[in-house]
């Protein structure tokens, strides 16, 4: 069911993706596989589509943002799954697809007649991507948000000030990292359906997601029955590693061995900081941070920040700026890194300003085809492909 289109050979050309995905994890992998060369058909609701495309403000001659970052490369079709012809023609997509991909809550699926175990026999090698808030079991009626996830799954507990109130991430942080999960679960199902000629259910969670990505702070629970708290900007295993303060303004310093600390000392003009056995090792700089902050505090604020940064990084001492959005995609710029890009689109007045997918492929590179659609914009090319008549064509 590829588009007839002509597109360039890629690393995933000629898988066809049936995207049932809404907001943000499960749109995010299939446009990271839609950029990668899948065709990706996003089913949507008609007359009103994905909720992101509502989520607004920001806009971009009124379309919203959000729906914008994570929706280029697919065709939209609008499908009625709650009429009989609706959840027809989205069965036969389903049917002709390589790969599914859907975050509705656990049982919706099914009771739409496109769960895995009615879409199986139809079509055996369907790899079929389940993304679920807390898992399909015991968990399946807790509303999957990325807030909550970050509340109930311990990552807020372990962000923001010590005395403070518990912080989320400043993005949809566990939506994304789930996202990346599901591609690699796809990936991994769609070689052995090339071993095997076999497809199977891949299901990821949002909760064991984000207990997986907490890494070493999960690690200190699970191995060593150590529950991390709230630190600021300090890491609980390494010293000085945080903000720091500089004549003008803050800085980072992400001292992560001996070497580097005793740079940064010579450099500061306080080499005997190095060798004192209070600061000497990084255990022991951890046990003393406080000291080791104050002690460096007066010679980190007798130059500027940019100061530093330059000087610091020719000594090979890990430490950099805090950067606004803006000067973050204007350091990506300076570093010659490919980080935005404009796709043309026929139907809008100007290109639209995309990230870019962070992906180097030298052979088969991400590409990008087309800007995100409108809601059903390509919902009778889609049904044409297929034979199929358009149910909105039917209903009218």
């Amino acid at each position: 069911m590829p588009s007839d289109r002509p597109q360039p050979e890629q690393a995933l050309s000629g898988i066809v993706v049936a995207d049932f995905g809404r907001v943000l994890a499960a749109p995010y992998v299939t446009m990271l596989l839609a950029d990668l060369g899948a065709e990706v058909i996003k089913i949507e609701r008609p007359g009103a589509g994905d909720d992101t495309r509502a989520w607004g403000p920001p806009y971009a001659d009124g379309e919203a943002t959000y729906f914008l970052g994570v929706n280029r490369n697919k065709r939209s079709v609008a499908l009625d799954l709650t009429d009989a012809d609706g959840r027809r023609a989205a069965q036969e997509i389903a049917a002709r697809a390589d790969v599914l991909v859907e975050n509705f809550r656990p049982g919706t699926m099914d009771r739409l007649g496109l769960g895995y175990d009615t879409l199986r026999p139809l079509n055996p090698k369907l790899v079929y991507c389940s993304v679920t808030g807390f898992g399909a079991g015991r968990g399946a009626a807790l509303p999957g948000y990325d807030l909550l996830v970050q509340a109930m799954g311990g990552l807020m507990s372990v962000t923001g000030e010590p005395d403070g109130h518990p912080t989320k991430a400043g993005v949809a942080l566990v939506d994304v990292i789930t996202g990346l999960h599901a591609g690699m679960g796809i990936l991994a199902a769609l070689r052995h359906r090339e071993r095997t000629g076999q497809g199977q259910r891949v299901e990821v969670s949002l909760l064991t997601s984000l207990l997986s990505a907490l890494t070493n702070q999960a690690s200190a629970y699970v191995a060593g029955g150590v529950v991390p708290r709230a630190m600021g900007n300090r890491h609980p295993s390494i010293a000085p590693y945080e903000v720091v303060e500089a004549q003008d303004r803050p800085l980072v310093l992400a001292v992560g061995n001996d070497r580097q600390f005793t740079a940064l000392c010579a450099e500061l003009g306080v080499p005997e900081l190095a060798g004192d056995p209070r600061f000497a090792t990084n255990p022991a700089r951890v046990a003393h941070r406080t000291e080791l902050l104050a002690a460096l505090d007066g010679p980190l604020r007798s130059r500027p920040a940019d100061a530093w940064f330059e000087a610091l990084t020719a000594a090979g001492v890990p430490c950099g700026p805090i950067n606004d959005l803006a000067a973050a995609f204007a350091l990506a710029d300076g570093l010659g890194l490919q980080a935005r890009v404009r796709i043309d689109d026929p139907h809008r007045d100007r290109p639209v300003e995309q990230v870019a997918n962070p992906i180097r492929l030298d052979v088969t590179p991400a590409a990008y085809r087309s800007a995100p659609p409108r809601l059903g914009e390509h919902t009778q090319e889609v049904l044409s492909e297929l034979g199929l008549a358009d149910p909105q064509d039917a209903t009218a």
